[in-house]
């Protein structure tokens, strides 16, 4: 794929996110008030998702396992 291509397809999914939006009738500075906000709230949401995410992932397994019965490692006995 050459550079003209994807330059196009950027400025392509640039317009698409324009329109969604409908943040081409927006004046100048309204425009980049408005990307400044959805990329903090972007931004946000994905670090939520790093940091927390993966605790309550641990914690549902957890949960779920001592719900079937199975035993924590640290009483498992081990057999030669």
């Amino acid at each position: 794929m050459d550079i003209k291509r994807v330059k196009d397809y950027i400025y392509w999914l640039y317009y698409q996110y324009l329109l969604i939006t409908c943040s081409y009738v927006l004046e100048p500075w309204e425009r980049s008030m408005f990307h400044t906000i959805t990329v903090t709230v972007f931004a946000m949401v994905v670090y939520t998702a790093y940091v927390f995410v993966p605790i309550h992932v641990r914690l549902a397994f957890e949960f779920f396992s001592q719900i079937f019965g199975s035993q924590p490692e640290s009483t498992v006995s081990i057999v030669n």
